[in-house]
Parts: structure tokens; C-alpha cells; sequence
């Protein structure tokens, strides 16, 4: 059976996938994957499609593993686009749609990469693809459904690469082997209403509030670390919702993003926050309240036996050496360093998530080219 990387491309973007929308994509995959031999199962939890295939025994001694997703982020108005978004209209020598870097085509190319390699050359081992379609929403249901079915179900992986666009200006520039967590803070200043002409007779939570964003936001978290860029907090939003300019609010809101290297982590970082905010208020007699939400931990697959084994593959195909890097927002490979060793290797991201999101067509060919050697290196 010949899978086509760049046909499969075309058909993944034709699925309509916004999230948590299936569109076809899910039964498409699990179609081919069971054509090819690989035995497919549904991970499926809440309104969310999962999808895991494996080729080979179950608990084999070394198993390769796969993540990728299908969904994706509205395109917008569509009359922005010069073509369909979800036509995969092909000019010259790229591929238009959304989805077509992030990341349907790294999921066409590995899934191309699998199926010849298990039919060219079987390996004492297995090969565990999962995709999901709840990566670019919330991702409760998602890959991290997909792990706990896996837990339930006795499925492992040995290490996993995860094919999100990671490539800077040319494909092969660039691995991750970590991420920085991520966690919102919002808080709530309540005052006593009054009139700004006699401001001592009212509590202004909007002064409050702000300082209390200055403070936090001028705060040097650290100098960074050996794999990590220094941290980051970033002041989202301040708002009252009042329109009079002659009334000064009981309440206001304010919300922030903080970016964090293994310097830190979440427990840590809320701890500081209550502190400042406990700090102003009762410095100002403003009452703060605060809550959080965090997306994800930071994490590091230290430099090793998988980072080389993807360098060097990608070195082999394109004659780059890959930087490896952590920069950059959350992906699920934040789940997956849970459960085995884990890096993210994809195609170059520029247009991700734009107007007019595109891939260069001898990309995905190059792309599952690379893919393809590990799995030869990885099992040889």
C-alpha cells in the first residue's frame, strides 16, 4: 500500500476540523492506519475524536511513538483568504488551508513515513501512532484522553516524537526538547464606589489594581536557565467595564500570562502572586481575590539518546544541525513527557494559525523523508 504524504495532506485539510469538530479526518486516518495492518482503536472522551494505531505487539520491548493533531483554529472570515480555507488549493508549489502547517501535514508525512517503513522493512518492535482532536482547544479530552486509555488498556510507548511545526526559516533548523509552562492569573480588586470629585470619600480598586500589575509585572522572575530562556509575565488585560467618567468603580479585573522555565513551577509561582496581592491589599484596604488556571508545567527531555537519534536523521536529509530549543507556547507534548521521553520535530511554522496558512509542498516530502530515517535509525 502506497501512502502519498502530500495527497494525504490535501485530504486532511478538506476535513472541516475546527475544534473539537472530527470532519472526516479521524475515520480517514483510521482507515488507511488499518489498511496498512497497524490494529486501530478509538480514544474518544466528551465531544472529542482520539484516534491510537499500533503496528506490532502490544508491551514490545521498543516501541516508537507518534502524537499529532487534526483540529484546528477558525479561519477567520473567509474573504481574507485568496483561496478556500479548506479547499487545499495548490499554487505555486505551495499548499493553501488552514491546518496545512499545523499540523495536518506533520501528521500526513508520519503516517507515510509508518506505513512504508512496516511494509518495507517490519521491525522487532511496534510503532504507536495518536492523534487527537483536542490540541488546539482546551485539550482536557485530547491527548491526555488518549494516555489514560492507553494507561487502561496497556499500551506504553519507549519514546515519542511529537510533529508539531517547530522549524524556524528552514525545515530541520530546529528540535524542542522542553517547553515552558504556562499559567493565567485573574484577579478581582473590590473598592467602595464614590464620585472622582471627592475621591478620599471612595476606595479606588483601579489604582489598586494597577499597581498591583506594575509591581508584578516589573518583578525580574530570573536570568534564565541552561535550556531556558528567562521567564516572562505579560499584563493581559485591566478592565472595569465602566463607561461614566464621573464615578469611580467598586470593582475591577485584571489578567495576566506567565511564561516559566524549570527555575519554577506552578505551586511556586501562585504562591508569589498571593503574596503580592495579599501585600496591596492590605497596604490599600482593597479587598483582591485571585484565581488561576495553569496550562502546563515546564519540562525538559535533557539532550540524550533521542535528541541525537532525530538530529541525526535530520542531518542525514537536509545537512542541518538542528538547535535544540525550548522556546516557544505549549503543545501536548507537555502530556506526553509524562509518560515516556519526548521532542518535537515538525515543518518550518511562519504561516501557522495566519490568513493564508500554507506549507511548501517539498516540504512534506522532505518532512516524511526525515521521519522515515528515524524509524529506520531507531530500530535498526
Amino acid at each position: 500500500m502506497n501512502c502519498d504524504p502530500v495527497e494525504l495532506t490535501r485530504q486532511l485539510v478538506r476535513c472541516r476540523t475546527v475544534t473539537p469538530e472530527e470532519g472526516g479526518a479521524i475515520a480517514l486516518l483510521e482507515s488507511m492506519l488499518r489498511s496498512a495492518g497497524f490494529d486501530c482503536f478509538r480514544a474518544d472522551r466528551g465531544d472529542v475524536a482520539n484516534l491510537v494505531a499500533r503496528w506490532g505487539e502490544r508491551a514490545a520491548a521498543r516501541t516508537f511513538g507518534f502524537n499529532g493533531h487534526i483540529d484546528v483554529v477558525p479561519p477567520g472570515d473567509p474573504g481574507t483568504w485568496s483561496a478556500d480555507p479548506f479547499a487545499a488549493e495548490e499554487r505555486d508549489g505551495w499548499l493553501y488551508g488552514r491546518g496545512a502547517v499545523d499540523m495536518k501535514s506533520g501528521v500526513a508525512a508520519f503516517v507515510s513515513a509508518a506505513i512504508s517503513f512496516v511494509q518495507e522493512s517490519p521491525p522487532e518492535g511496534a510503532i504507536i501512532i495518536s492523534v487527537t482532536g483536542d490540541e488546539e482547544g482546551d485539550a482536557a479530552d485530547g491527548t491526555a484522553a488518549i494516555l489514560d486509555w492507553m494507561s487502561a488498556n496497556g499500551e506504553a510507548m519507549s519514546d515519542c516524537i511529537v510533529g508539531e511545526p517547530t522549524s524556524v526559516e528552514t525545515l530541520g533548523d530546529t528540535i524542542k526538547i522542553g517547553r515552558r509552562g504556562s499559567m493565567s492569573a485573574h484577579f478581582t480588586a473590590t473598592g467602595m464606589q464614590g464620585h472622582t470629585a471627592y475621591p478620599d470619600r471612595a476606595r479606588n480598586p483601579v489604582h489598586v489594581l494597577a499597581r498591583l500589575m506594575d509591581r508584578l509585572a516589573s518583578h525580574k522572575l530570573d536570568d534564565g536557565t541552561e535550556h531556558f530562556q528567562p521567564s516572562t509575565l505579560a499584563v493581559t488585560t485591566i478592565d472595569t467595564g465602566n463607561a461614566a467618567t464621573n464615578v469611580i468603580p467598586a470593582a475591577c479585573r485584571a489578567s495576566l500570562n506567565v511564561r516559566f522555565n524549570d527555575a519554577h513551577d506552578s505551586v511556586s509561582l501562585t504562591a508569589w502572586l498571593e503574596d503580592e496581592s495579599a501585600r496591596t491589599a492590605t497596604e490599600s484596604g482593597v479587598e483582591i481575590s485571585m484565581e488561576t488556571k495553569v496550562s502546563g508545567e515546564s519540562f525538559l527531555t535533557p539532550p540524550g539518546a533521542l535528541s541525537e537519534l532525530v538530529a541525526g536523521a535530520i542531518q542525514a536529509e537536509t545537512g542541518l544541525s538542528p538547535d535544540l530549543s525550548t522556546i516557544g507556547g505549549s503543545s501536548d507534548a507537555r502530556f506526553m513527557k509524562l509518560h515516556c521521553p519526548v521532542v518535537e520535530f515538525g515543518l518550518v511554522g511562519k504561516t501557522m494559525h495566519e490568513v493564508d496558512e500554507r506549507v511548501e509542498i517539498a516540504q512534506i516530502v522532505q518532512l516524511a523523508a526525515v521521519y522515515r530515517r528515524i524509524l529506520d535509525r531507531y530500530f535498526a
